[in-house]
């Protein structure tokens, strides 16, 4: 892979596709019900047991405000690593791993402001779609992170 090209993983979400650094994905795992917990973060949808340990599962689409997880029969886990924690995301469906070259990250529009652009890298044109590139590692706040760790 050449030093201008990154590895990205493309999922959906509310319809649309996303995408994050593969450096940031640990595994894609298959959807499972998470435990819900006592007065959680209303994004968080519970917890997972994963390697031994427990594993916070977050709903993008709540994150997102786009209301309810899609209850999807593509519907995957992503476990994001983030230092050394942990946590998995839930998503409509996963499509694949691409190269691409960082020439066709764009900056997003002031109009992304409906998802807080601080979660997002910036915006690939891949044929017809475009696909919202997200930085998984500032999607949850440091008071976010503390409640949930």
């Amino acid at each position: 892979m050449a030093s201008n090209e990154m590895k990205i993983l493309i999922f959906s979400l509310n319809d649309e596709h996303y995408a994050t650094d593969i450096k940031d994905v640990e595994r894609i795992l298959g959807y499972e019900e998470p435990t819900v917990l006592p007065e959680a973060p209303s994004f968080v949808k519970g917890v997972i047991n994963y390697q031994e340990s427990i594993l916070p599962i977050i709903s993008l689409s709540k994150k997102f405000n786009f209301g309810e997880d899609k209850d999807t029969e593509n519907r995957k886990i992503i476990v994001v690593k983030r230092d050394d924690k942990k946590f998995g995301i839930i998503v409509e469906n996963v499509y694949e791993v691409k190269d691409i070259d960082n020439d066709l990250i764009e900056v997003s529009p002031p109009i992304t402001a409906s998802i807080s652009r601080t979660y997002i890298k910036g915006l690939i044109r891949l044929g017809n779609n475009i696909v919202i590139l997200l930085d998984l590692d500032k999607i949850l706040s440091l008071e976010e992170e503390q409640s949930i760790f």
